[in-house]
């Protein structure tokens, strides 16, 4: 069973809440119990902010996250940041919902909280794991100037810093070997984000990083791959022989850019959008609306 949108909006906004009680800026806390999971979490979850002004008390700009420890060895583990889509989706979608230690127990049930269980195949079985709230407004990362503007080259910018700033925070971790991570639209920010950190060590900023790959899933890469919906929509069967031969005929291939006198093509890709009822990141399952 798939939980409703809704719902899960309202699940994680709960769970967001009780990780964030008794926090305050620039300062971290230990979570031992969370709602819907029986007895104490069986792992190190940490939850705090790093603070990204002149000093880590300034309370402008502040970045909020969830670290968890490898439940191998912490010590020697891989450290990863990740970083998820949107721009805007909190990391927490990656943590209950793609990879963390935890995930929603897929059942029948009443309106009350689902239940949370541990998820075996947890990438924090091998690897620690910080899921950061970037750009400023995703999650509980807020700022109160202007210097936090959103664009890829800010969330580039503050996720470098974020990080050589975390590391001094948590410097048992800075030899570990680090891999940097994300999806979605993090498809676009994690590859310069990795090419600003090399550029960091190489002007020796400390901590150094000790950079060793970075990993993509299901990644924007740029807009105009959005193309390619129609014909592998087609190849998949999801709309008619017709349909796609009026696209190709009245479109020429470009399906994102099209001008606005071109109505044959317009109509077409309306005609599209009504007979592709298609979840993209999982075409089995009906469309979430």
């Amino acid at each position: 069973m798939m939980i409703p949108p809704s719902r899960s909006f309202l699940i994680l906004l709960t769970l967001s809440v009780q990780m964030l009680t008794h926090m305050e800026a620039s300062s971290s806390s230990k979570v031992e119990y969370l709602p819907g999971f029986q007895g104490p979490l069986p792992f190190e979850l940490e939850t705090g902010y790093v603070g990204l002004g002149e000093t880590n008390d300034d309370d402008d700009m502040q970045v909020f996250y969830y670290f968890i420890k490898s439940e191998n060895n912490p010590k020697k583990d891989p450290l990863m940041l990740w970083l998820s889509g949107g721009p805007g989706c909190s990391s927490i979608s990656g943590l209950i919902i793609e990879m963390g230690p935890i995930k929603f127990e897929m059942k029948d049930n009443d309106e009350s909280l689902p239940s949370l269980i541990l998820r075996p195949e947890s990438w924090t079985k091998l690897c620690n794991i910080i899921f950061v709230d970037l750009p400023f407004g995703t999650g509980f990362s807020y700022s109160k100037n202007n210097s936090a503007q959103r664009s890829d080259w800010k969330i580039v910018h503050h996720a470098h810093q974020f990080l050589r700033k975390w590391l001094i925070d948590h410097p048992e971790f800075i030899s570990n070997e680090f891999y940097m991570g994300g999806d979605s639209y993090s498809g676009i920010p994690v590859p310069a984000i990795v090419q600003e950190i090399i550029n960091g060590n190489e002007k020796g900023l400390q901590p150094l990083i000790n950079l060793q790959r970075y990993l993509l899933g299901n990644p924007v890469t740029t807009f105009k791959e959005y193309n390619y919906r129609v014909s592998y929509a087609h190849g998949m069967g999801f709309i008619s022989d017709e349909l796609y031969a009026s696209l190709k005929r009245n479109c020429k291939g470009d399906y994102v850019d099209v001008d606005s006198r071109n109505v044959f093509c317009l109509r077409d890709i309306e005609s599209f959008k009504e007979e592709l009822i298609l979840n993209i990141f999982w075409i089995l399952l009906v469309e979430m609306v």
